[in-house]
């Protein structure tokens, strides 16, 4: 089967193998692993999805997890964080016991790499003290939950006395929000005061609902019983409005005053540390920010000779700088108005989901829905992402229809095919169809091979003729590695936010309205946006490795299915599974 060029050249893919340092060797496994390594394993994996179900319950609604009960909150009081690490520590001191070898041959071994790599990474951005300085216009508390209420079960007398126990104890929840900041200020953490104005405005665009329109209404918009539905206004009115009240008062105010002006998290105590520990938890690669730094740099210039290829053809151009200014200014590249822009997402969807069975061997038969942002997520700065189904309801590729005119035709074909097919929901729903994987890797959630593959993906939706524009594969070619370069040249090597914002938009992925925010979320998130491309050379380099050794033999339809086999699973734990695969060969 012809393949077109991945946009990458051979010296970023070699790169990108050589520095994953804790990639573990292929050995082969053993005929019976030990039945007590297994069980110390397994007796971990259960602890911990208990505690995790126990403690922080919202985490189901986004895993895609059908729950017993639905009036859990997670308790986010500083007390409950100490006594969530004693048991982290606990759990991993037990993990740590059982050597990764004995458990070759048996699904523990995935298990362990699971455990291994989330515990370790807990433990590990504790220096960051995040709960201290928790605001987040990237999918913070205000929004999750604004998402839970939309999720919440109802229909039947027992799920609205759960809702209603749920939402009573929200109010101290946000009141708990604004005493741990406080006392993060005491500490010296902060979040950048352009970020606390983001938040400021989306919680200003959640107060501004009428209660019906309110997402904390849902519950009751959804049901059809009149005292429910009373009982949730005045939750509503008289807890949770005046909360995020008195929530956005002391943010916008003293919390503002006292907030730090740089946007490096090397401004907060520890910095430095935190990044390296957050850059750690995010790719799962041991890689330092500099060696990430300097592959970033070197995958930008092959992309750009790539970019070149693409404008000989399209605008007989070879200058990357015009052929980008001539993608962006195409007359034909965008929407004319919301509508639109809906009905070609929904079309990029159906037609990538008809090819997808040409290019994975076991293709999962969970359906996944295009739908609009609701009406207080537009204009955030939020953008398009991908809600996991259940066995109950679809997976969600979700889309903001603000300002369709600046939105690219091309950037959402690239979107689309990262966020549905053959993206994040080909990528899940594969997960859930897994027998014998153990439910905690339906918990977890690693962006370097999660967020890799959805990066592999914009590339493998060119190889499979997706693209309809002349703008997507330009723009989605210019874009990769940008930020392995951007993220940590803000939060290390001294980049301005007007630096970065040049580099990022010289890409032409993004409109020029987004670069303010696209460095936002950046300074919010030290080293996630790393992940995406880290996690994509390291497959795309993987995929390489297996047509040489395989040569004729190599079937793409079962080099994907082995790499989606054990959802998202650690880099070098993948690594190490696709070369045991290829030595059986």
């Amino acid at each position: 089967m012809n393949r077109t060029n991945f946009a990458i050249a051979a010296i970023a893919i070699t790169a990108a193998a050589s520095c994953s340092s804790d990639t573990p060797p292929a050995t082969s496994a053993p005929a019976m692993p030990p039945v007590d390594a297994i069980a110390t394993v397994n007796k971990v994996a259960d602890d911990y999805y208990a505690h995790v179900m126990s403690t922080n319950p919202e985490t189901a609604y986004f895993s895609g997890i059908e729950l017993d009960r639905h009036d859990g909150l997670q308790d986010n009081s500083l007390a409950a964080g100490a006594a969530n690490d004693a048991a982290i520590d606990a759990m991993l001191a037990e993990l740590r016991s059982v050597h990764s070898d004995a458990l070759l041959g048996d699904p523990a071994w995935i298990t362990q790499a699971y455990l291994l790599e989330e515990l370790e990474g807990i433990v590990g951005v504790r220096v960051c003290r995040t709960e201290v300085w928790n605001v987040n216009q990237m999918g913070g508390w205000h929004s999750g939950y604004s998402q839970v209420a939309q999720l919440q079960p109802i229909g039947t007398a027992e799920l609205r006395e759960q809702s209603l126990a749920r939402w009573s104890k929200f109010e101290a929840y946000i009141d708990q929000e604004v005493g741990n900041l406080g006392e993060g200020l005491k500490l010296g953490y902060s979040a950048p005061k352009a970020v606390v104005q983001r938040v400021v405005d989306q919680v200003d665009g959640l107060l501004a609902l009428e209660t019906e329109q309110s997402p904390f209404y849902s519950p009751a918009a959804r049901d059809d019983d009149e005292a429910f539905a009373a009982s949730t206004r005045v939750i509503v009115e008289e807890q949770i409005v005046p909360a995020l009240r008195r929530y956005r008062e002391f943010l916008a105010g003293p919390y503002m005053e006292r907030a730090r002006e740089e946007l490096p998290i090397t401004a907060n105590p520890n910095g430095r540390e935190c990044y390296d520990a957050s850059l750690r938890s995010y790719t799962t690669l041991n890689r330092s920010a500099e060696d990430v730094f300097e592959l970033g740099k070197q995958t930008v210039e092959a992309n750009k000779a790539s970019v070149i290829e693409l404008g000989k053809a399209a605008y007989e151009l070879t200058d990357f700088t015009e052929i980008l200014r001539r993608a962006k200014s195409d007359p034909t590249d965008r929407f004319v108005d919301r509508d639109e822009l809906l009905e070609f997402s929904r079309e990029m969807v159906e037609r990538a989901e008809a090819e997808m069975p040409n290019w994975v061997s076991t293709m999962p038969q969970q359906p996944v829905l295009v739908v609009p942002f609701e009406e207080h997520e537009e204009g955030t700065g939020r953008s398009a992402h991908y809600r996991p189904g259940t066995d109950e309801r679809p997976g969600e590729y979700r889309i903001p229809l603000y300002n369709p005119q600046d939105q690219s035709r091309g950037n959402a074909e690239a979107t689309a095919f990262h966020e549905a097919w053959p993206g994040h929901h080909l990528q899940v729903a594969f997960a859930k169809g897994i027998e014998g994987l153990h439910p905690v890797t339906e918990i977890i959630w690693f962006s370097g091979p999660g967020e890799g593959w959805a990066r592999y993906s914009e590339a493998l939706a060119e190889e499979m003729g997706l693209y309809t524009t002349t703008t997507g594969p330009i723009k989605r070619r210019a874009w990769p590695a940008r930020g392995m370069v951007a993220d940590p040249g803000i939060h290390l090597f001294g980049w301005t936010r007007e630096e970065a914002i040049e580099f990022m938009m010289e890409s032409g992925r993004f409109p020029e309205s987004m670069g303010d925010q696209m460095v936002d979320r950046i300074a919010i998130l030290p080293g996630q946006l790393t992940a995406y491309d880290s996690g994509g050379l390291e497959i795309l380099a993987l995929r390489r490795q297996a047509e040489e050794a395989l040569g004729e033999d190599f079937d793409i339809g079962e080099f994907h299915d082995r790499i989606l086999e054990n959802g998202t699973i650690p880099l070098p734990a993948l690594r190490a599974h696709i070369e045991r695969w290829l030595a059986k060969q």
